[in-house]
């Protein structure tokens, strides 16, 4: 059997789920693949240039920056799961201006996205908003922050149900970076230095992630179960709907990246870094590669 650590770089549905269940269900087992998960989140990109990775845009990121040749070999969707959340009163982006909204760094990946939505809604990050930058996280410190009144909004990702979270507490979703900006994202990245995308262990890996996306589509049930098991927080109820407005919708059935997709992404993500799109689509993407 083939052993491979496989790690996540960010914490949510968005990174964890399609791995998960495919860890679940006994689909790597069934490649005769022994995989680890294991969590990346602190690890230099050194390190992690040495293990499968399963954060598409951050290795996006990191070759536009500085050219190490990661390359994707599947993606879980294009619509990243991140959101605006604000205070009772706020009801678009644009109401942000002027505001203070907790967010990520400009150089990680959901920071990245979130200044390019903000472009998108006419704010310009730098001068229109008062940003106050943490590292991704739960985003429990948010949303205390947001019941205190120290911020006006928070930009949060998937570990938690954000349209269930505003309908507890009296907030808003102000908006879905899905509907704002789409890029192929989360999945199975590697570095062909340390890497072969074609190698048999890596393969069968990228086999059980896609039939794993089949089990979101074809199995609602046994997807809100595993849905729960990440929002310790929030009913079956609320995990369903979150499941039908933002997984089932979005998530691909094979695995593979929309190139047109892809092209228009890179050439925002580098605008938005200050970087040469030194990278095609389809030398980045290589989700077609799959063996049978």
């Amino acid at each position: 059997m083939h052993q491979i650590d496989l790690a996540y770089v960010g914490r949510g549905l968005h990174e964890e789920l399609v791995a998960y269940i495919a860890d679940q269900e006994g689909f790597y087992a069934a490649e005769d693949v022994h995989v680890a998960l294991r969590d990346g989140t602190g690890w230099d990109m050194e390190r992690k240039r040495r293990s499968p990775v399963i954060g598409v845009g951050g290795t996006l990121l990191h070759r536009l920056t500085t050219g190490t040749p990661w390359v994707a070999l599947h993606v879980n969707t294009h619509s990243p799961l991140f959101w605006f959340l604000g205070r009772d009163g706020l009801t678009s982006l644009a109401d942000l201006a002027g505001k203070r909204l907790a967010v990520h760094s400009p150089k990680t990946p959901p920071g990245c996205f979130a200044r390019i939505a903000l472009r998108q809604a006419g704010l310009d990050p730098d001068r229109d908003l008062e940003t106050i930058v943490r590292p991704p996280g739960d985003y429990g410190m948010y949303l205390r922050w947001l019941h205190e009144g120290k911020i006006d909004a928070a930009y949060v990702g998937s570990t938690m149900a954000p349209e269930a979270i505003a309908a507890e507490y009296g907030y808003q979703v102000l908006a879905w970076v899905g509907d704002h900006f789409r890029i192929p994202t989360v999945g199975v990245v590697v570095d062909p230095t340390y890497i072969d995308p074609q190698g048999p262990a890596i393969q069968g890996v990228v086999r059980a992630q896609r039939r794993a996306l089949q089990v979101i589509h074809d199995d609602p049930d046994t997807t809100v179960r595993y849905i729960q098991s990440f929002f310790g927080r929030h009913s079956k109820d609320e995990a369903q709907a979150h499941y039908e407005t933002f997984i089932a919708p979005y998530y691909t059935t094979d695995g593979r990246a929309d190139l047109s997709v892809g092209a228009s992404a890179i050439t925002a993500v580098a605008a938005e870094l200050g970087v040469p799109a030194t990278v095609t689509a389809a030398e980045f993407y290589r989700t077609a590669t799959t063996t049978a």
